[in-house]
């Protein structure tokens, strides 16, 4: 959803305001966002079909034909000139519908699921985050490495104003420690459980979720006093680039906004895949690590392992810098902008 928000920031920012229609899964998370920025939603059935079961499939591959009728009788309300597809089987109906439209389709992660991968047969142009997700897809010659879409609000922080907006001492090093908008729980556990431990050398912006707010919300009261001041515990940041901007380091999972903010900001990182799903995440984390610019912690020793990994970073001033360096490198602040010139040419138009 925000990368795709980011290619539409893109395309107004060069005057070309398109006349929009977002399609998403009925019942969908986003419809709430994408009509507070005043874009016309509709919704269609959809569900996936690989995993889910002998029992659940002849509901599922029903739910999708409906969900190609629908996106049929949509397309041809709206007759749209070019298809953007971010990912999810919620495009699949509307992929098989609009087949004969060109389509520019985003891959967040390195390596694409399932549906992605669906999605890349109906594309005429594949964008990919990263060089690796190369080796992935069937049709090399349609792919093009954009980088990841920045969303401009992230963009607008420096560093002085993002440790003014957090009233951060500037004379000592910050943690960034998040989990997405519902929080990692296995993160947030071991970060309250080592606290005071690691307040001794470093603040912390904690951006906890909401599932586990009320517990940091109590252990936040608990510290002692000398310590609270270090300490900016909160469920959902509005300015995440703020806090992106201020940290010098960033404890997290490592979801597909991982490989394109924390670069743009130059911020090393300690990842923490996600042990519970398939393998994004993990690739994502090696891909960054490979290239110097994160430390890899596995959730099952996160307990053990977490306060030394993030001392022996923040200690090493040469090390934390050349992580930087290596992250910066990764970083490819025009992705958006690319993205919107493709969509823009599809569609007939003069690129940007």
């Amino acid at each position: 959803m925000y990368p795709a928000l980011a290619v539409l920031e893109a395309l107004k920012a060069n005057s070309r305001t398109p006349d929009l229609l977002w399609v998403g899964g009925e019942g969908g998370m986003e419809e709430e966002l994408v009509k507070r920025e005043g874009i016309a939603y509709r919704s269609v059935p959809a569900a996936g079909v690989h995993g889910v079961g002998l029992r659940a499939l002849p509901g599922n591959l029903a739910k999708l034909t409906r969900g190609v009728i629908e996106s049929r009788r949509i397309l041809r309300d709206f007759k749209p000139d070019v298809l953007f597809f971010t990912g999810g089987f919620v495009a699949a109906p509307m992929a098989v519908a609009g087949r004969n439209i060109p389509t520019v389709l985003y891959v967040p992660d390195i390596e694409p699921g399932l549906a992605l991968k669906f999605l890349s047969n109906f594309s005429d142009v594949i964008t990919v985050t990263a060089r690796d997700s190369k080796k992935y897809f069937s049709h090399p010659e349609r792919l093009i490495l954009s980088g990841y879409p920045l969303r401009a609000d992230l963009l607008a922080w420096s560093r002085e104003k993002a440790t003014r907006h957090f009233g951060l001492d500037s004379a000592k090093p910050t943690l960034l420690v998040t989990g997405g908008s519902k929080g990692a729980r296995s993160i947030n556990t071991a970060v309250l459980n080592h606290l005071e431990e690691l307040l001794s050398f470093t603040q912390i912006i904690h951006i906890t979720g909401t599932l586990d707010w009320p517990v940091v919300e109590k252990a936040a009261r608990e510290l002692p006093m000398h310590l609270k001041s270090h300490y900016h515990a909160m469920p959902y940041s509005h300015e995440m680039g703020a806090a992106l901007a201020a940290a010098d380091l960033v404890v997290s999972r490592a979801g597909a906004s991982s490989l394109g903010e924390y670069p743009f900001f130059g911020l090393p990182a300690v990842l923490v895949p996600y042990p519970y799903a398939w393998r994004y995440q993990k690739v994502n984390a090696d891909y960054l690590a490979e290239h110097n610019a994160a430390v890899i912690l596995q959730d099952e020793v996160l307990e053990d392992k977490l306060v030394p990994v993030v001392k022996d970073v923040l200690k090493n001033e040469h090390k934390c810098e050349a992580m930087r360096a290596a992250m910066k490198k990764l970083s490819n602040p025009s992705a958006a902008r690319v993205i919107a010139s493709q969509l823009v040419e599809l569609a007939g138009e003069q690129p940007l």
